[in-house]
């Protein structure tokens, strides 16, 4: 409990340097004295002598809000004092001080259920999203935070600098906080119903309507108006079931479907419809002045000429709805209302009209109610080359305005609710108009009129239709040329209301509605897109204004583009642009739903429930169809502009996470994948190899990690392991970060591997878990890949003798092994300042567990593995200069350490296929030739021979390599590899060995067995005479091979066995040592082959596939008696060799190999295996090979 004067020792949370809580230990003494002022203490202070108590304090290092935020209690102190009590209840006021309280009498923030602690009860903040803009985040106390032990530190009062806020910043902080408080929110009426309302009446409910029904007739044209409900129904319940599935916040469709399917199609989508609301604005607006310009023209006030004069007029009307965005959301709310309460009036205006029948409005083909007139436009009569299809594209467009309120989300009181109300409500609303405004028009008005009063019926005009029962002859219009009637007259709403102006006035009012609606949706839209990053260079339209965050860069860019389509003055040309990338919008809204449903997330459970995934689907793909029915050209450059965006963000690979359901479809599929393959038996065929690559740090060894990948990208699993000794107990949430340090490197590297860390007290336990445990189902390894363990000879032999049990281990567990040396070595984690490189040293691919701390530099790459140096309160060392220059050894170590990363170029993969392994060998270098930077490399093949056969072999090798498809350059058949080796290289070898020797002729008997029994990895005399033609082999094979392949991009060879148990550890790793020492890189590669009978090595001709074990039975009796000559003969001749006095106790293995030979040429190769056993002989078929079936 010591400390500096002035300070208190405090507890804090270990393992977390940033703890938000503080644990001050008080004692009670000198808080009593402390209350006192110095003076003496007060009677009964003597009791608090010794006795000290917790206080648990929650810090905010960001300083936000005030003790009143949070539900504190106005008699909370306030300095920092606690009661007297024997517990307390905490409250942060978020300015670092801490706030105690009775904890019998209070209830508040930090107290859970009456007892005192820092767990926090649920609450809605801890769940909001950290890049809203919507409310603050609260954290809650991770799980180490409530878990870990507590360390004593020593704690200073107030905020971090030790200085307290004055009362201007107080001051300040709260005015921001009550600007904040003044954001205008609207209502699910004002915010979504009138919005939604507003852009659906749009300017073809008043011109075009009438239109469609003259053409279509009054029954097609329901089905058009339900055909364009149905679609936008589905797509609002698909619009609910996203707004409800969670906050939502502004963006609105961007918003909705990127936090759906994901940044892709989001930013895609988000784009073109921000696009194609500002190219709406100048669509409404371009209506608009069209009305303006006819009225002038019919009194003869037209300023230039129509088409001059419709650019004049919504130049300026486009400014005027701008002044109006940029004065604000509230102007813009109000500005909605009037032009609602005037589109209701001419709405109302209209339907009153139609009863008020005018006897000068008959020659202009309106007679009120008639039911000839309704049966006669029952029926299409389509005109001027229009059909079904064409009419349905004019009338869709005008049902695109369902997305108007979710639009400005950001701006809703309550979105989830207001939303879904809104918007339905809204197409029900419209839905029905429209209906009542086809029938009312179908049944009031004729198709043609003249407008004359003149042409009515006489007793010499035969006519039958409408208008002659009704005394009215339009015969002449069936020549062309009238004026009047549905479809002539744009204006037929004008005609028959009450009130004509108002009409006008109703058509105003939609126009500038929609485009005031629009001018408002599309920088809110824009705005939110740039704030997610999406598209890097488009960040300044990010930024907002006022208390309302208005996007007034967006509104200018709006503007310009509106103006810019607006001088182009031709509606039909915009409107077919705008209405496929609305369409596209709500496809992919639809398609969301569907996808977020499929992918069965247990996050996607919207309190909107009528919905139905195939509803949704069914919806997108309606849109899709409607898309190519309006415009097939339109249609094919809004999908093609979609992909193209689509590709470019997933190029670009934004950095975000918003746990959209293509993530969650992809966890579900490969989930059922996985399961399903353990169902699934291996097959030869479909063998790839699967390594676990001891990488330790994958940036201590990228050579190894680059390689690794280059044969197993996009063909096998690879999973880098890394065994982290410890010699006290584990710091599993380091482990935890180290985990997504690696990972995020490899994924930032483009390799695609799992990083997989343990602790363990060495490599070989390590191992034996990874290699037990590593992998799900049947995506677990088949092949360890080790480092070559440089400099073996400089350490404790005990740690070889754990890297050879480690390859035994994996042996045993029937994993194939792959050893990679690189004459420099492999570990670069030793050099400082390195992107690529670790600083900590691992033991071979094991790394001592020594106090550290993880610190990234300034101008680090978070995304790289974490660089540990030893504490410096530890250790007295200061690391070197990360500037200072390399050594000539580093720098050519670090050069090596890259060297697989780049293009290999033109040479040579040389193979030493020396002893099958089942395929192995030969398969790692034909996928290496498979990837581009190694295309240009050609595959030398090596094997043994005899010198009198090596035609023979080379033909034969030739054919075994054709019937695997494998493209080679050249074979060589050795046939001086049993030649004794070198004087000099024996010499060397022997110099090599010498200080791992046994030497028992040097000791007594006893105390040799007692070495050995210590140090097992020890050479024995006699194990030395026995494999001393298997030790004169790698002595010879390394002269060969520096002969042969010096030259060579990669060396692929056989790796030699060493008998478990009768092969020293020491003797092993001299093995490996002069094999490969002093050559390009080397592979060493031992595969376990597949359980027999499904890869007999088969080579056959017409219609013979009889399995190999089958044909076996029928040399059994030739075998047995051919296997018991040959093993008396090897006995006899055992019984002669002087180490082995103890083989008559004990019968040896005999292999022989019978070949045997059809009429049809078939060859079949096996292995008989002989073994004496109580007087039986069984037999056994060893596997041929990973390639074998791919020959059947």
């Amino acid at each position: 409990m010591s400390g500096p004067p002035g300070q208190k020792p405090a507890l804090r949370a270990s393992g977390s340097p940033k703890s938000r809580f503080q644990v001050d230990v008080v004692m009670e003494a000198e808080r009593a004295e402390a209350s006192t002022g110095g003076r003496s203490p007060a009677p009964g202070t003597d009791d608090l002598k010794g006795r000290s108590r917790v206080v648990v304090g929650f810090l905010d290092p960001e300083g936000l809000g005030s003790a009143m935020d949070i539900g504190l209690p106005p008699d909370v102190s306030h300095n920092g004092d606690t009661v007297k009590s024997d517990s307390v209840s905490l409250h942060s006021t978020g300015t670092g001080h801490t706030h105690v309280s009775d904890s019998q009498s209070n209830t508040y923030y930090m107290r859970t259920f009456g007892h005192n602690t820092i767990d926090a009860v649920p609450n809605i903040d801890f769940y909001r999203n950290t890049a809203a803009a919507l409310g603050e985040k609260l954290i809650r106390p991770s799980l180490s935070e409530l878990h870990d032990e507590l360390d004593k530190e020593p704690f200073e009062d107030g905020l971090a600098n030790g200085e307290e806020p004055s009362a201007a910043e107080e001051a300040a902080a709260l005015a921001a906080k009550q600007a904040k408080g003044g954001t205008i929110k609207f209502g699910w009426v004002k915010g979504v119903l009138v919005r939604c309302m507003l852009n659906i009446w749009g300017v073809m409910l008043f011109i075009r309507m009438s239109w469609i029904v003259g053409q279509a007739g009054i029954g097609l044209t329901i089905a058009i108006i339900c055909m364009a409900t149905l679609v936008t129904t589905i797509t609002g319940l698909s619009t609910s079931a996203i707004a409800t599935n969670g906050f939502v916040r502004g963006g609105g469709a961007y918003y909705l479907i990127s936090r759906s399917l994901g940044p892709e199609f989001g930013g895609s989508i988000g784009l073109i419809f921000a696009f194609a609301n500002a190219v709406a604005v100048a669509m409404y607006v371009v209506g608009f002045a069209e009305t303006v310009v006819e009225m002038l023209n019919d009194v003869d006030a037209l300023m230039t000429d129509e088409l001059n004069d419709i650019r004049i007029v919504g130049t300026l009307t486009v400014i005027l709805l701008l002044g109006i965005s940029v004065a604000g959301m509230e102007w813009e709310a109000k500005a909605q209302i009037v032009l609602l309460i005037i589109l209701l009036g001419a709405i109302v205006n209209y339907f009153m009209g139609t009863f008020l029948t005018v006897e000068e409005k008959e020659p202009k083909g309106f007679f009120g109610y008639n039911s000839a007139i309704f049966l006669e436009n029952l029926g299409p009569d389509f005109r001027e080359e229009e059909s079904f299809f064409s009419v349905f594209a004019i009338f869709f467009p005008a049902a695109t305005g369902i997305l108007a309120g979710a639009n400005i989300s950001g701006d809703l009181t309550d979105p989830q609710s207001a939303i879904p109300k809104g918007t339905l409500l809204a197409i029900v609303i419209t839905g029905i108009t429209y209906i009542a405004v086809a029938l009312s028009t179908g049944a009031c008005i004729v198709r043609d009129a003249t407008g004359d009063l003149n042409d009515t019926v006489t007793d010499t005009v035969n006519c039958t239709d409408a208008a002659c029962t009704l005394g009215y002859d339009f015969s002449i219009c069936k020549e062309g040329g009238c004026q009047y009637g549905l479809i002539n007259d744009f204006q037929v709403m004008s005609l028959v209301s009450g009130f004509g102006p108002l009409i006008s006035a109703g058509i105003f009012s939609a126009t500038l509605s929609s485009a005031l609606a629009s001018l408002v949706s599309a920088p809110k839209v824009f705005q939110a897109l740039c704030k997610d990053n999406i598209y890097p260079g488009l960040g300044m339209f990010a930024k907002g204004y006022g208390k309302n965050n208005e996007p007034l860069r967006g509104y200018v860019l709006t503007f310009c583009i509106g103006l810019a389509f607006i001088l182009i003055a031709e509606l039909n040309i915009i409107a077919p642009i705008i209405s496929n990338f609305f369409l596209a919008s709500y496809a992919l809204i639809n398609f969301s739903v569907f996808h977020a449903s499929l992918a069965n997330s247990p996050g996607w459970r919207p309190s909107f429930k009528y919905y139905n995934k195939w509803v949704s689907l069914a919806g997108a793909v309606l849109c899709v169809v409607v898309m190519f029915v309006i415009n097939w050209w339109a249609a094919l450059v809004t999908l093609l502009i979609v992909l193209a965006l689509y590709i470019y963000v997933s190029y670009k690979k934004p950095d975000v996470n918003w746990g959209s359901s293509t993530q969650a479809l992809m966890f579900n599929q490969a989930l059922t994948h996985s399961i399903n393959l353990t169902g699934v038996e291996d097959h030869v065929k479909n063998f790839r190899p699967q390594c676990l690559v001891m990488t330790g740090y994958p940036t201590s060894r990228p050579a190894l990690a680059h390689l690794v990948h280059s044969f197993t990208k996009n063909v096998g699993l690879m999973v880098c392991g890394h065994i982290r000794t410890v010699t006290r107990r584990p710091n599993f949430k380091e482990l935890a970060q180290d985990h997504a340090r690696c990972q995020r490197w490899l994924h930032k590297k483009h390799i695609k591997a799992f990083y997989t860390p343990v602790f363990s007290d060495n490599l070989r336990h390590g191992t034996q878990v990874l290699l037990q445990a590593t992998g799900l189902g049947r995506l677990r390894p088949n092949t360890l890949v080790l480092g070559f363990k440089t400099n073996w000879s400089d350490g404790h032999m005990r740690d070889v003798d754990i890297y050879i049990n480690t390859i035994h281990d994996a042996f045993d567990l029937q994993f194939g092994v792959v050893i990679l040396r690189l004459q420099d070595g492999l570990d670069i984690s030793h050099i400082p300042g390195q992107d690529d490189s670790s600083l900590e040293k691992p033991a071979g691919t094991v790394a001592k567990e020594m106090p550290v701390t993880v610190s990234v530099a300034k101008d680090s790459d978070s995304d790289s593995c974490p660089s540990k140096t030893t504490s410096l309160q530890n250790s007295p060392m200061i690391s070197r200069d990360i500037k200072s220059p390399l050594s000539l050894r580093d720098q050519r170590l670090l050069d090596t350490s890259q060297q697989f990363r780049k293009k290999q170029g033109k040479g040579t993969i040389d193979v030493w296929w020396l002893f099958d392994d089942g395929g192995l060998t030969l398969l790692i270098p034909y996928l290496l030739t498979n990837k581009k930077k190694w295309g240009d490399c050609r595959i030398r093949v090596f094997i043994g021979g005899k010198i009198n056969r090596i035609d023979h072999d080379r033909r034969a090798m030739a054919t075994l390599l054709s019937r695997f498809r494998i493209d080679f350059s050249d074979i060589n058949v050795l046939g001086d590899i049993n030649t004794k080796p070198k004087k000099h290289n024996k010499l060397s070898f022997k110099e090599l060995i010498e200080p791992y020797r046994l030497k028992e002729d040097d000791m007594e008997q006893a105390e040799a067995e007692h070495l050995k029994a210590l140090e097992p990895w020890r050479i024995s005399d006699n194990e030395l005479e026995l494999y001393r033609a298997k030790t004169n082999r790698q002595i010879r094979l390394n002269e060969l091979l520096k002969e042969h392949s010096s030259s060579a991009k990669l060396i692929v060879m056989s790796l030699p066995l060493a008998r478990k148990g009768t092969i020293s550890s020491a003797l092993y790793m001299c093995w490996l040592e002069t094999l490969s020492r002093d050559l390009p890189p080397v592979l060493l590669v031992r595969g376990e082959p597949p359980e027999c009978p499904h890869i007999l090595l088969l080579t056959h001709t017409h219609a013979q596939n009889t399995h190999a074990c089958k044909r076996h039975n029928t040399h059994t009796r030739a075998n047995q008696m051919h296997a018991k000559h040959t093993h008396a003969k090897h006995t006899r001749t055992q019984n002669t060799h002087k180490q082995n006095t103890h083989t008559s106790k004990t019968h040896t293995h005999a292999k022989h190999t019978h070949t045997h030979t059809q009429s049809t040429h078939t060859q079949a190769k096996y292995t008989h295996i002989h073994k004496q056993d109580k007087g039986r002989c069984l037999h056994k078929l060893e596997p041929r090979g990973f390639f074998a079936v791919w020959l059947i």
